[in-house]
């Protein structure tokens, strides 16, 4: 599917023409595929690599365009099970003409990030940074999941809690290796800064896009070491949980079978004590309740 938009007043809107300066292919079809290799001159590899998932953010300069595959995070939903995963972008700039191919149908010029759009360079940039500033919204989303199951595994007697925690950990990986990728990517544009075209305004949009990487690469890692680092307490947590559950049990079993002996005793078939007596009944039932207070009060003086 293709979409083309045009800069009015600074922003980039959604136009229609094919004429148009910005075109975003989302997830091509073999016909948009062979317009890209013939049309635009796309190396067959790298528009391959803008939708593998699995490729590394890279810059590569090309005849007539530099090609660029930046990673960002890939919308997570309630299928996902809690796993967050990446995905990859294709940015293809031209002299007039910024190509963008993407795996999924995403609003992707949204915020104030694009309210002031001047040139073409500067529009990727600020996608770079949009990149970015969605991973902090997920690792912020992150944080909140991991809090929340740690609340649950303070009460759980199972692993399901623990195995969620497992796949949050899993996930700031795969971002831990997404955010350093683009980090690359980025030193790389600070070096052919020139060469790009960039502005004197783009270079410095450009360090603060690299300060912004860094800190939310230092953010994922600590959430990450956070995770691993008190994994083995938590599961210490759930196994705790279910010994004591099991130590409450025993004493319900004990409890019960402390006055059971006592009554079992009395309703044997032969003669017994008390037999005679009116209120033998009552007698019964009162040692069978003295018997549960002693074994309470054993169980409180050992401190079982």
């Amino acid at each position: 599917m293709l979409k083309s938009y045009q800069i009015l007043d600074g922003k980039p809107v959604e136009n229609g023409k094919d004429g148009d300066p910005i075109l975003v292919f989302i997830s091509p079809d073999e016909a948009e595929r062979r317009r890209l290799l013939e049309e635009f001159r796309l190396d067959e590899h790298t528009l391959h690599s803008s939708l593998d998932p699995d490729e590394l953010a890279r810059l590569e300069f090309e005849p007539d365009h530099s090609a660029l595959i930046v990673k960002r995070p890939k919308n997570y939903s309630s299928q996902d099970h809690f796993l967050f995963r990446v995905s990859s972008s294709g940015m293809f700039l031209f002299k007039d003409r910024l190509v963008i191919i993407r795996s999924d149908d995403t609003p992707i010029f949204e915020g104030k990030t694009f309210a002031r759009i001047r040139t073409l360079p500067e529009l990727l940039l600020k996608l770079i940074n949009r990149s970015i500033f969605h991973f902090l919204e997920h690792l912020k989303i992150i944080n909140m999941i991991s809090d929340e199951l740690e609340q649950k595994i303070n009460k759980a007697m199972e692993n399901r809690y623990l195995l969620n925690l497992f796949t949050l950990e899993k996930s700031l990986v795969y971002y831990l290796n997404a955010i350093n990728s683009n980090g690359m990517l980025i030193e790389k544009l600070r070096y052919n800064a020139a060469k790009m075209g960039f502005t004197q305004e783009d270079a410095e949009l450009l360090d603060d896009i690299k300060i912004e990487n860094d800190q939310c690469y230092k953010q994922a890692e600590i959430y990450s070491n956070i995770l691993a680092g008190m994994m083995d307490a938590r599961a210490s947590v759930v196994s705790n949980n279910l010994n004591v559950l099991l130590k409450t049990l025993n004493i319900i079993t004990i409890g019960i079978m402390v006055p059971t002996l006592v009554v079992s005793a009395f309703s044997m078939n032969v003669k017994i004590p008390l037999a005679q007596l009116p209120f033998a009944f009552w007698i019964i039932m009162g040692l069978a309740l003295v018997s549960v207070g002693a074994f309470l009060a054993l169980w409180r003086y050992k401190k079982w």
